[in-house]
């Protein structure tokens, strides 16, 4: 198919026109939006745009093949996604999907080593640039539309750690601990003590430093170690931001190995991002050159694993999350003198939030009383400020977080 026909059957909103090679104007999209102009520069480029165009655009633009001449990347970014409903959809059989998942996310040990050290064994130096303080990789919580990125990040650990309904002597697990910052935070306000594993050897070196430096390295134990080989227990397991990397394949196995690793009476809380229009494919340029083996899980994927592996889910705390201001607020972020705020522009970047119980016998416990930090608090009234973000009432969402067995705050 011609790259005409391509862009023509998958542009059609926005307001794009497309030099081609050679001179001639491609005016593609109903005229909506900002007005944007592109410029293929040789016949090479076109050929790979229309053959892949999934990866050949990224590349294109990287390497030159692709030059925006009216607009910003933002823009041009913004309207590829905004067409991605229109792109047709290979079918394949159950068989053939199958393969190609097991291909794509078998994430084996050695698979996970080399996929983790693709991302994150770059720079620390790099991360700091654009992270906050505490080098969260994840959506942040902003209660308040005036948050610094740093407060928000706090109160996203505060909330977590709040659904955990932590208190001092039990012993948590922190599966992807990145940089530390997360297992830290639960030691020093919760009392805890926190086990945090890593396949990245640059994130371990940094949150080794940074504990002792803290002079927490008594309380707060970092490892090189796969999620399947943790012996355990925990009366608490946190993933923050890696199920992302786990594959499909591998879901059954994820899940089984929590229920395995918790007391009888423990909780764990998966942090996520969430696919919201079901079962789908990650995008080639991702699965190349960001996260390789890496995919966006739907609830319908997730859900069955959890009941298999004998877990009985008693939050889902599904927030709004705007991925489209994330790359500009980064940007933004990175382009500022150190020192300066990073205050968010006014919309919500939440976390997806579920809490797993294990062995709560039939029905609900009666609710406790619990000691949540008033950050967390200050987080759930916050959803005020912004309506429409929760999935569901707030007061539903803070009920499921208080339902834990009566015998462990749990």
């Amino acid at each position: 198919m011609s790259l005409q026909s391509v862009l023509q059957n998958t542009v059609r909103e926005g307001d794009l026109t497309l030099i081609l090679p050679g001179g001639r104007k491609l005016k593609l999209g109903n005229g909506s939006g900002p007005p944007l102009v592109a410029r293929i520069t040789s016949a090479m480029w076109a050929a790979r745009i229309a053959s892949k165009p999934g990866l050949g655009v990224g590349e294109a633009y990287v390497e030159g093949g692709l030059v925006l001449e009216q607009g910003e990347i933002a823009q041009f970014i913004d309207l590829i996604g905004a067409n991605a409903k229109f792109k047709p959809r290979k079918t394949r059989g159950p068989l053939a999907r199958w393969l190609r998942d097991r291909r794509r996310e078998a994430n084996h040990r050695q698979a996970s080593r080399r996929n983790v050290a693709h991302h994150y064994d770059l720079s620390n130096e790099l991360y700091r640039r654009f992270l906050d303080e505490d080098m969260q990789y994840s959506c942040a919580y902003f209660a308040r539309p005036d948050m610094t990125l740093e407060e928000a990040q706090l109160a996203k650990k505060r909330h977590i750690a709040a659904k955990l309904a932590l208190a001092p002597g039990l012993k948590v697990l922190d599966i992807g601990c990145g940089w530390g910052g997360m297992a830290m935070t639960l030691a020093e306000e919760a009392g805890v003590e926190v086990d945090g594993i890593t396949l990245s050897t640059e994130q371990l070196a940094l949150a080794q430093e940074r504990a002792r430096a803290k002079a927490l390295d008594g309380r707060v134990t970092f490892s090189l170690t796969d999620y399947r080989d943790v012996p355990g227990p925990y009366d608490r397991i946190v993933s923050v931001g890696m199920f992302e990397h786990v594959g499909r394949p591998n879901y059954q196995a994820y899940f089984d190995g929590i229920a395995r690793l918790l007391k009888d009476d423990g909780v764990a809380l998966v942090h996520s991002i969430g696919r919201p229009e079901g079962p789908n494919v990650t995008n080639a340029w991702v699965a190349k050159y960001i996260f390789p083996g890496g995919y966006i899980p739907a609830l319908s994927e997730v859900l069955p694993a959890i009941e298999r592996a004998g877990l009985r889910v008693t939050d889902i705390e599904i927030l709004r999350l705007h991925y489209a201001e994330t790359p500009e607020g980064l940007a933004r972020a990175v382009r500022r003198p150190a020192g300066r705020d990073r205050r968010h522009d006014g919309r919500a970047v939440l976390p997806d939030v579920g809490v797993l119980s294990r062995h709560l016998g039939d029905g609900f416990p009666p609710p406790r009383p619990l000691r949540i930090p008033g950050a967390a608090r200050q987080a759930d009234r916050g959803a005020a400020h912004h309506p429409g973000l929760h999935g569901r009432g707030r007061g539903e969402a803070r009920t499921g977080a208080a339902r834990r067995s009566p015998s462990r705050a749990s």
